[in-house]
């Protein structure tokens, strides 16, 4: 199934309206479709930068286990209010904005597939990067990510099963439980590598956390501009799947955000929750695509994870800078504060992501 990116299939009607011929480096052209050699420079490019990306990605994932204090850690684990909102929001709220998204819309049973795809993966690992610069609970961020990897591996064939039958049979999709398994161990252990650093040199970490969420903010550039590198030949999709994508991350930002202030939770918990339930593993998401689908069906929704990851990231620079504005002009409000008693997060809130103090700390 990987041939598909190597290779660019046309079809006869994007042929008919833009040229008048296969390409003139087409390997096959039976009438129908035309195919092109394999792309040795994307080939090459690809592997040498997920091995570059996966290096940057643990570094960032040690820096940010830098800014986690283990007694809230295990605090969170405990009393897991806070990652029992953040798991309805994952495997509730965007599963069924998904499955409601395609409904309305109208799009094809196998883009529509893909969509449900994308809203029952976990989250994704560039929310811990953002709720770092958006001096969010970074103990509740690692813990939601962590168990909702682990969870996916339950939840994603349940909620498949549920919003999948009017198009597909869901055991059409295959799940690869060792990309989740693999996503899962890149996570933990250089979280827990940083949380050990935290505990025995704090001084030592702080300088690491500030070197690691600089890296960090880098690596999100890289992965996208890389991202529209790589695929650059899969950029023919429907106005449908791009506003979908675009609606989509706006949706489940909005809507994790509310839930969790209507479950109580402060103000830095619920942008924490808004981040985890809009971003997701759209790397996961495209493995799913790759591992289920011909080259044929692949044609008609592959892009739209990547879509979904632009939009999800753009959602979340602008979060970001609009929270910078507000702490930049804006003094301590008397509602930026803990809807339920402060004894929990009195002493977590007041040492939250290092260098940044939010308003709500002063």
């Amino acid at each position: 199934m990987q041939t598909n990116f190597l290779s660019q299939q046309f079809n006869a009607g994007y042929l008919a309206e833009n040229s008048t011929a296969c390409p003139a480096n087409a390997t096959i052209c039976d009438g129908t479709s035309c195919v092109l050699q394999e792309d040795n420079f994307n080939h090459t490019l690809s592997v040498v930068l997920s091995t570059v990306l996966t290096i940057m990605l643990a570094m960032v994932m040690f820096s940010m286990g830098c800014n986690v204090e283990i007694n809230n850690f295990l605090g969170h684990l405990r009393r897991p209010w806070g990652i029992f909102v953040g798991f309805l929001c994952q495997f509730g709220i965007m599963p069924l904005t998904a499955f409601l998204l395609s409904l309305a819309f109208n799009i094809l049973p196998i883009q529509a597939v893909v969509v449900l795809i994308m809203g029952c993966c976990p989250g994704g690992t560039a929310s811990n990067i953002i709720a770092y610069w958006v001096d969010g609970d970074m103990d509740l961020s690692i813990s939601m990510t962590t168990c909702s990897t682990l969870l996916a591996m339950g939840m994603m064939p349940l909620c498949l099963l549920i919003y999948t039958k009017m198009w597909t049979d869901s055991s059409a999709i295959v799940l690869p439980y060792d990309s989740i398994g693999i996503s899962l161990v890149a996570l933990v252990v250089p979280i827990s590598f940083g949380i050990f650093v935290n505990h025995k040199w704090p001084s030592k970490a702080k300088i690491i956390l500030k070197v690691g969420s600089i890296l960090g903010a880098v690596l999100i550039v890289i992965i996208a501009v890389v991202g529209g590198i790589l695929y650059k030949g899969s950029w023919v999709i429907p106005p449908k799947l791009w506003i979908i994508g675009t609606i989509f991350p706006a949706a489940g930002y909005t809507l994790g955000f509310l839930l969790a202030r209507v479950a109580g939770l402060s103000w830095h918990r619920c942008r924490t929750v808004s981040l985890e339930t809009g971003m997701q593993n759209t790397q996961l998401c495209s493995t799913i695509v790759q591992l289920s689908f011909t080259p044929e069906q692949l044609e008609l929704m592959f892009t739209f994870p990547l879509i979904y990851s632009i939009f999800q990231l753009t959602f979340a620079l602008l979060i970001l800078g609009g929270y910078r504005l507000y702490k930049r002009y804006h003094v301590k409000t008397k509602t930026d504060v803990e809807k339920t008693p402060p004894k929990e997060d009195s002493k977590s809130t007041a040492i939250i992501n290092g260098g940044f103090v939010s308003d709500e700390m002063k």
